[in-house]
């Protein structure tokens, strides 16, 4: 076999994107035009190259232009033909997979498993001196193996594990392994890249032994779930119920009590093995502003101009996707996707009524339209995090653009009365509407705006200039979150609620106070809003099978009317005055862009009907047969 050297420095250069600190110096070796494939494992530069480039399934990581918040409660994908109403109205099938990212696609992931077995049997008999690397590189190997094996399995179920690398023209037909058999080949995977990560010098951007320990917490906490223990999962789904091949969805039998212990014990091995996290040592919760500011901050991750925040969040970040400047990569155009109509953005992914009214009122009671005062003024007192995720009517941003009359660089998604330059009263339809007078092709359906993740740098007011904002593939309160729900499971409430209110002290919200079954809501509760839009959703739904109640619930908007209070006016350009203005919110159901459904089926994704051909020993998974 020969291996192109051009294309190795191709694909070598793909997945480095983003990595910092990285040896290249091989990059400025002047090479004959092939080299033999056994050569890269003679020459250390040129092995790190090979295992840099399996990165590159990586991708953006949750920075698609269609992000998976879209796929749940979250938001709503604003433009049409994507594909993503396939999944989100149950209609999706074998021979239409609707949107399918490449960070999770099956054969994106199975490319970048073939290669990680590559780089894992040749670099143990790699011949180049440098022990340290050899051994920091099979880690990251066998690191990024289990990633791409437990995004295969938290959509599938249970595939097929593959850790050999197949030659031309042999049988590729394999059977899936069980479920439990794949839980216990990532967590052997797992524990060999801690192992051989110990020590190592952390590299930006690439694994090491926390990251290793941290999605070794997630993956025990999921297969602890409900979803993946078969006898409660029968319970409560009649399509799981009747499927011939339950050990391909979870446990089938043993002690869930065990499972439960084990990810416990890994959870808090992973908070061990970082730095404590950003801020998690408050005994008392700090200002709303200074909530705002700490989720921020972590959602900045240091990569902000913005001098009001804290650098120090970046910490937070255990394992992340980061972007370089001078490449032109889709996923630093995360503001232009998300961003206001009004400022010449996209408006993709915008928050839907159901995640908003989540977020509680300061004191820590839910917010409820059915409270008078709260429906008159429901942007007002709401837990800090709120301000730091969502854009909503009359939030203050950046500066317009020049073409764009606002002073007041406030966001417009409602309708309001004002006095034109002759004195007539009009109707005019905000800035950030689909009416708008800047753009009217996009803007956000749903009266909301997605602001985490979204640079408040005032320099980059059209996100134009593109940020440079990392994504968060594990960060340390995620692991805080799987030591809570472990605790939560085993009936260990003061160790679940001490580690909880470190949560919420952080951003600036009152302490639970819950036991038992309120503590396990307000445990969901809290990941909801702390975790948005960061990709968990998508997965806690289903696990914890909440999914008909939550994710097959009707898209909710906001409707926004700005009425002159008796004797008052204001002439153009609006801005937001409820000294001036009575405003009405109306909170309206929505199915005509996406009809909103759940079917027990979509608790997995299904295997195409291209890859059932190819491999005839592949069972289809649940609700997929028809």
């Amino acid at each position: 076999m020969k291996l192109n050297y051009k294309y190795l420095l191709f694909f070598a250069a793909l997945g480095s994107v983003g990595l910092v600190a990285c040896d290249t110096e091989f990059l400025d070796v002047t090479p004959p035009t092939e080299i033999p494939a056994e050569e890269v494992w003679k020459d250390g530069a040129l092995s790190e190259g090979f295992v840099t480039g399996i990165y590159a399934g990586l991708q953006q990581g949750g920075f698609s232009e269609q992000m998976l918040a879209s796929l749940t409660d979250e938001a709503v994908f604003t433009h049409t033909g994507r594909n993503i109403n396939t999944v989100n109205e149950g209609s999706l099938s074998p021979s239409n997979l609707g949107w399918v990212d490449d960070t999770y696609g099956w054969g994106p992931m199975y490319t970048r498993i073939r290669a990680t077995n590559q780089a894992i049997a040749n670099l143990k008999t790699a011949t180049f001196a440098d022990e340290t690397l050899k051994a920091r590189l099979m880690g990251e190997a066998y690191f990024l193996r289990a990633y791409y094996y437990q995004q295969l399995v938290r959509y599938y179920g249970s595939v097929p594990i593959i850790t050999n690398v197949y030659a031309l023209n042999e049988d590729y037909s394999v059977a899936r392994n069980t479920y439990e058999e794949n839980i216990a080949r990532i967590t052997m995977d797992l524990d060999s890249s801690a192992m051989l990560l110990k020590g190592k010098t952390a590299v930006k951007g690439r694994a090491t032994e926390a990251a290793a320990l941290s999605l070794k917490s997630r993956v025990l906490v999921y297969a602890a779930s409900d979803l993946h223990d078969i006898p409660t999962a029968k319970a409560k789904s009649t399509v799981i119920a009747g499927f011939p091949n339950p050990e391909f969805l979870g446990y089938i039998s043993g002690d869930r009590t065990a499972r439960w212990l084990a990810a416990q014990v890994a959870s808090k091995a992973a908070l061990d093995a970082t730095d404590g996290g950003y801020k998690l040592n408050l005994t008392a919760p700090v200002t709303a502003e200074q909530g705002k500011t700490n989720y921020i901050s972590m959602a900045m991750a240091g990569a902000s101009a913005d001098k009001t925040l804290d650098a120090s969040a970046a910490n937070e970040i255990i394992f992340g996707r980061f972007f370089t400047a001078s490449l032109g990569e889709g996923a630093r155009q995360t503001g232009l996707n998300n961003g206001p109509n009004g400022y010449h953005n996209w408006a993709g992914n915008t928050p839907i009524g159901l995640l908003v009214d989540d977020y509680q009122m300061m004191d820590g009671t839910a917010f409820k339209w059915t409270n008078p005062a709260q429906k008159a003024s429901p942007y007002v007192n709401r837990d800090p995090r709120f301000y730091a995720t969502i854009m909503y009517d009359g939030a203050n941003w950046k500066p317009r653009p020049s073409d764009a009359k606002d002073p007041a660089n406030q966001i417009q998604t409602g309708s309001y009365d004002l006095l034109d330059d002759k004195g007539a009263l009009v109707n005019r339809k905000g800035l950030d509407t689909r009416s708008s007078s800047i753009e009217d092709w996009n803007g956000s359906r749903t009266g909301y705006y997605m602001r985490k993740f979204i640079d408040p740098n005032p320099a980059l007011y059209d996100n134009t200039d593109r940020q440079n904002i990392p994504w968060p593939f594990l960060r340390t309160t995620e692991n805080v979150f799987n030591y809570i729900e472990a605790s939560i499971e085993l009936g260990q409430d003061a160790v679940a609620l001490q580690w909880l209110n470190k949560v919420r002290f952080r951003a600036g919200m009152p302490a639970v106070k819950a036991t038992g079954a309120a503590l396990k809501e307000a445990f969901r509760h809290e990941k909801r809003v702390e975790m948005a839009y960061e990709e968990q959703r998508y997965h806690d739904a289903r696990r914890w099978m909440i999914a008909p109640t939550t994710l097959g619930r009707p898209l909710q908007y906001i409707t926004v009317i700005g009425k002159f209070k008796p004797g008052k006016s204001m002439r153009e350009p609006y801005h937001y005055d409820p000294t001036i203005y009575d405003y009405t919110y109306t909170p309206v159901e929505e199915k005509s862009h996406e009809n909103r459904t759940w079917v027990d089926k979509m608790y997995f994704r299904p295997f195409s009907r291209d890859e059932i051909n190819r491999n005839a020993k592949l069972i289809q998974n649940p609700g997929y047969d028809k």
